[in-house]
């Protein structure tokens, strides 16, 4: 019997597959990470468990990598989270009722991006100081 996801890891890998959804050409240009992508975009709006949106996962990182982005899903390049940022700084955030931890940078005089996974624009907060 293989262990469940751990939940941390899970939340990470769900921020960036929505910011890989959100992203501009690569799951539009590759049909193979396209699908995958597709498969576990339909997991997670089920409500699917633990155990199958990891596998759904797995699926779209070795899409990633077999289509040449050695990152693959939770790579440095696509950013899932924003160290370093002072409290100031206003983000956009996940508009689920259980949200992920993406951040993007949200600016003040434009639009919130749009969540690829829910549809609907992600709110702006304000980061708070890790304490």
């Amino acid at each position: 019997m293989t262990e469940p996801p751990d939940r941390s890891q899970l939340a990470h890998r769900t921020a960036a597959f929505c910011a890989l959804l959100g992203s501009s050409g690569t799951v539009r240009r590759l049909p193979e990470v396209r699908a995958a992508a597709e498969r576990a975009l339909t997991l997670l709006r089920s409500g699917a468990d633990t155990a199958a949106l990891a596998a759904g996962y797995d699926d779209v990182d070795h899409a990633l990598r077999r289509a040449g982005h050695a990152g693959g899903l939770t790579g440095d390049s696509r950013g899932a989270t924003a160290p370093g940022v002072a409290a100031h700084i206003k983000v956009a955030v996940c508009p689920s009722p259980a949200p992920c931890p993406r951040l993007e940078r949200a600016r003040d005089l434009l639009p919130a991006p749009p969540c690829a996974v829910h549809g609907a624009r992600m709110r702006k907060a304000r980061l708070e100081p890790e304490r």
